[in-house]
């Protein structure tokens, strides 16, 4: 079994095919309850935000972790540290607009990434809501990306 907070990025990196079926899964269940079954992970909140594929156009609805920030919330690209930003980032950066609901919810946001001055001012603000975030960043060799998402 691999242990998120203790495998290197090579190793998360091999559990990420499995993730695509978690996470349609994940998003069904969260839908038809409203959160309250598979709405948190690892004792944390989560929200699902639905964006447009950068290349394919179709709406793609990922869950993640819930970082409350202002009138919007924070979208973390960590994908666990692995190595590579997780493929929705594209997505992110061709389509900023996006929808995430919490719990139920729903707000429409338009996403921007932040500068690395705005990144080092809200990211204890992400370790504050997901402390593992820091464990990723530590794994990895890459900048962990962070957008910030406002209200449209």
């Amino acid at each position: 079994m691999i242990n998120l907070k203790t495998s290197s990025s090579e190793e998360i990196a091999k559990i990420i095919p499995y993730l695509k079926v978690f996470s349609w899964l994940n998003e069904k269940i969260y839908r038809w309850t409203g959160g309250r079954l598979m709405g948190k992970l690892a004792g944390r909140d989560v929200m699902l935000v639905t964006m447009t594929g950068a290349k394919s156009g179709k709406k793609r609805v990922i869950p993640l972790m819930h970082v409350p920030y202002k009138e919007g919330v924070i979208i973390v690209a960590s994908q666990g540290g692995a190595p590579k930003n997780p493929v929705w980032f594209n997505n992110l950066v061709a389509h900023p607009d996006v929808e995430v609901q919490f719990k139920s919810k729903k707000m429409k946001l338009h996403a921007r990434r932040a500068s690395t001055e705005e990144k080092a001012a809200v990211w204890p603000v992400c370790c504050e809501h997901y402390p593992d975030y820091d464990i990723y960043q530590n794994r990895t060799g890459r900048d962990i990306p962070v957008f910030i998402a406002e209200p449209v």
